[in-house]
């Protein structure tokens, strides 16, 4: 019972303090974030690189059906937040974690013709064009992974993506050992390479410059789990790139409840494979949650997966306007829903579990990790 009322504890310490109905300004809430710290690393055998790169992830499990799902146990959440880390020579370990709550003192069907389906009547993504857009944030925070997927810069050297572009859930993808990040830089003509340039010789398209991939960290829960299981709960991944980016990147935060969100909407942007070379943006209402999934219908297609979902919202400390990401676009749901199939679009929310395991795997510190 011990553990059981401390995992109540744990999912409970995303109290939150939400503005007054007569604000009228959106607001991020304040948390009370669990701390997840490393207790013990373990050397694995080399891993053998030989899953195929999934671009989606399809499960027939809705929100009825986790919403009914017993809540895990103290020890199953320690297990599922422990992770795997991947380096750039083939090695790999194990962490174990130690999960701790800090108080403020101390601080559907399986019918082939839907594997594809993820447009919803009118196709509502907006291809962005040009490097005055490109170029800018947020969307020079969208970044294209070589194994097929989209990831958003978190930091100045990490990137934030799903974690079945790395690993299928039993073994990591092909090319995951030599794993690169595009980034979009305009392409000049005539060959220049410098900042002062004739208008001959100005950016007329667009081109990826790629950075290696460092080491990459993946929750337990996805490789120990399926994505009909628990596992499309845990579909995230961290990479750490060889060097920094120099780009703005978007923060990470925990994720508000639903019905708090701005027009009740999410964004994101990606690599969608079936505009080659174009970063698609696109927004739409959400249209239920669990604790640790989001549902919408934001139209998407294979490569989006592992963008960074993100809303903005008024940071009361700060004074100003901030977006955040609150999830990763993780894939595709068929679900029955009264005997009737319907499919969804979901995305990964980062819960304050997420919030502190994410944020310690690029601070290093968990002083660093204690508003979310």
């Amino acid at each position: 019972m011990a553990g059981l009322s401390t995992l109540i504890l744990l999912l409970c310490a995303a109290k939150d303090v939400m503005p007054s109905s007569s604000h009228w300004k959106p607001t991020w809430p304040s948390y009370r974030v669990p701390v997840i710290l490393p207790q013990s690393t373990l050397n694995l055998d080399k891993p053998q690189f030989d899953a195929e790169a999934r671009l989606e992830v399809m499960s027939p499990c809705g929100p009825a059906c986790h919403k009914s799902s017993p809540l895990p146990t103290y020890e199953e959440v320690k297990n599922y937040l422990s992770y795997e880390t991947l380096y750039a020579n083939g090695s790999l370990t194990e962490t174990e974690v130690g999960i701790y709550i800090l108080s403020n003192s101390g601080d559907g069907s399986q019918g082939k013709s839907r594997t594809k389906r993820q447009i919803y009547g009118y196709d509502s993504r907006f291809s962005i064009f040009g490097k005055d857009f490109l170029l800018n944030y947020p969307f020079s925070t969208s970044v294209k992974l070589s194994t097929g997927c989209t990831g958003t810069l978190v930091a100045e050297k990490h990137v934030l993506t799903a974690a079945h572009c790395i690993h299928d859930g039993k073994s990591y993808v092909k090319g995951a050992q030599k794993l690169r990040v595009g980034f979009l830089k305009p392409k000049l003509k005539d060959g220049s390479k410098g900042a002062n340039v004739t208008n001959s010789a100005m950016p007329e398209k667009m081109k990826f410059q790629w950075i290696r991939v460092k080491r990459t960290h993946v929750p337990k829960g996805w490789i120990k789990g399926n994505a009909n299981d628990i596992g499309m709960d845990y579909d995230y991944a961290l990479l750490e790139l060889k060097k920094p980016h120099k780009r703005k990147f978007m923060k990470i935060g925990v994720s508000p409840p639903a019905r708090h969100l701005p027009g009740g909407r999410i964004h994101f942007s990606g690599y969608d494979n079936d505009r080659p070379g174009n970063l698609v943006y696109r927004f739409c209402d959400v249209k239920d949650e669990t604790y640790d999934l989001l549902y919408q219908q934001c139209d998407a297609q294979p490569g989006a997966s592992g963008s960074g979902v993100y809303v903005r919202m008024w940071k009361r400390q700060n004074h100003k306007w901030e977006r955040k990401i609150i999830g990763i676009f993780s894939g595709h749901q068929w679900v029955d829903m009264n005997g009737t199939p319907q499919d969804f679009n979901v995305a990964v929310r980062i819960t304050p579990l997420k919030y502190a395991q994410i944020c310690y795997w690029i601070k290093g510190n968990y002083l660093d990790c204690r508003e979310g």
